[in-house]
């Protein structure tokens, strides 16, 4: 299957793309997209399956809102409340959020810790 995740920004993609493999298509609203941005992002996003992450706040929230618009199948993943938008969210709460909508053949899981002797 091939997919993509739409974010609000290229900080949310640099921070999400740590932890998702280079065939998972990222693509950024850059804020409250207008109707030529969504026409942009229908056309890069082809074919393909659409995630949406976004922030837990009343932008994000607007943001979600016109892509479903746009993208009526897509899955939506939010942030917790309380994290700094995507790009503020710790690693392991973005694999858990990943992890939740089924994406766990793309993520990129961390080395484990070596055990103390």
């Amino acid at each position: 299957m091939c997919i993509a995740i739409i974010v609000e920004g290229k900080n949310d993609k640099s921070r999400i793309r740590r932890v998702l493999t280079k065939e998972v298509l990222i693509l950024c609203t850059f804020g409250t997209p207008g109707v030529a941005a969504l026409e942009k992002l229908k056309k890069q996003a082809a074919d393909r399956q659409i995630y949406i992450f976004t922030d837990n706040d009343s932008s994000g929230k607007r943001i979600s809102g016109i892509l479903r618009d746009v993208f009526p199948d897509a899955e939506q993943i939010y942030t917790r409340k309380g994290f700094a938008g995507v790009e503020g969210t710790p690693e392991e709460y973005l694999i858990q959020q990943l992890e939740k909508a089924g994406l766990e053949e793309y993520i990129i899981y961390p080395p484990p810790i070596p055990a103390l002797d």
